[in-house]
């Protein structure tokens, strides 16, 4: 019986398609193929680098979807199994909207601490130049960290590691910084990271715990209530995304963070995106696989924010055994990320968009306001 299934399915249409366009691929180019397929079976979520994800054929034969969808019942699996660290409140919370909001997360006194800390030490920086919008991350690692004790104390917390653990749906070891949004920094196009988008294929997990108040009009979080649910609907249109990316699509797009309308999410079954306009003090945790974006600023302003970010294979089934979060590595994960962008960016091989400025105040003018 299984000879006799395994026979028709190589008989079928579908498999004969792919068979042929994967021959096709092994015979132009092996050495790439055999890459690319073993980052499609990771993280790997760009369009246009990669012989397999960016296959029409295969992606019309379901590639895409597929992935989308195995993500996303691993994700549910894993959370199930981290949920017990969290309140009922936290976890229906989460599964509602995609993002868990606590406002006044620590006490007056120890947000004040940490406030003056994060705010009050020149720190290692980097900043990017898009549109008018410059970012800018100050590294909290193993250099930093033992100059910052309130820091270190939150984030070596049981109930800040469960809360991002559960949401990114593994034990995850993030990278930490002072992140800061200079708004209307030049005259450009505007900011592209007000669109909406969704950062990959599969959910991960970003932390902001406002350093100051946000205003709703002054460049605020936005997150889609809801998006990250991955229903049928979203199939249908992950799919249809997949199989109409071309070498003129959107940028973003081309390299695996789809963009949509917010006319169109009311055709998903999705809500109306909703503005973060809170005071300091607030968190906000959120699986970026659902649709968000950078609201506009309407004029010249400064975001400050604790940022966390981290993103493991999707695949994986279990929600340890996570080699970053050995000791020796864990808090070195920011230098060998910048030293190894460094290092392509030397050979030619990739651009960097990252611009080392210096030791900054996380309050200090933006530096990188002009592309090289």
């Amino acid at each position: 019986m299984r000879l006799h299934k395994l026979s028709r399915f190589w008989q079928d249409e579908r498999a004969q398609r792919a068979l042929k366009e994967l021959r096709h691929l092994a015979a132009t180019q092996p050495k790439k193929l055999l890459l690319d397929a073993v980052t499609a079976c990771a993280a790997g979520k760009s369009f246009e680098s990669n012989l397999v994800l960016g296959n029409k054929t295969f992606n019309e034969l379901g590639l895409h979807r597929f992935r989308v969808h195995l993500a996303a019942k691993l994700a549910t699996r894993r959370r199930a199994a981290l949920a017990a660290q969290l309140s009922a409140e936290d976890v229906a919370a989460f599964e509602k909207n995609g993002f868990i909001l606590k406002e006044n997360y620590l006490s007056d006194a120890d947000f004040a601490a940490l406030k003056a800390e994060l705010l009050g030490q020149r720190l290692p920086t980097r900043e990017t130049l898009q549109g008018d919008t410059v970012t800018r991350r100050m590294a909290l690692d193993a250099r930093t960290l033992p100059q910052l004790p309130y820091t270190q104390k939150l984030l070596d917390s049981a109930e800040w590691k469960n809360i991002i653990n559960y949401v990114g749906s593994f034990k995850v070891q993030p990278m930490y910084y002072v992140q800061v949004i200079l708004s209307q920094v030049r005259k450009a196009r505007p900011d592209p990271q007000t669109n909406l988008h969704s950062d990959t294929f599969h959910p991960s997990v970003k932390a902001w715990l406002f350093l100051t108040d946000v205003a709703e009009d002054e460049g605020p979080f936005v997150y889609v209530p809801g998006s990250h649910q991955v229903t049928e609907k979203r199939l249908a249109w992950e799919y249809q995304q997949s199989i109409q990316i071309t070498p003129k699509s959107e940028t973003m797009t081309r390299r695996g963070s789809l963009r949509i309308q917010a006319k169109d999410l009311a055709e998903l079954g999705y809500a109306e995106p909703q503005a973060f306009a809170v005071k300091a003090n607030t968190l906000v945790v959120a699986d970026t696989y659902g649709f968000h974006a950078r609201g506009p600023s309407v004029r010249p302003s400064m975001r400050i924010e604790l940022w966390a970010y981290a993103r493991r294979s999707p695949f994986i089934p279990w929600v340890g055994g996570n080699v970053l979060g050995v000791p020796v590595i864990k808090d070195r994960l920011i230098p060998i990320y910048w030293w190894a962008s460094d290092l392509l960016e030397k050979q030619g091989k990739r651009k960097s968009p990252w611009r080392k400025v210096g030791a900054l105040y996380a309050t200090d003018p933006a530096q990188y306001t002009q592309k090289n």
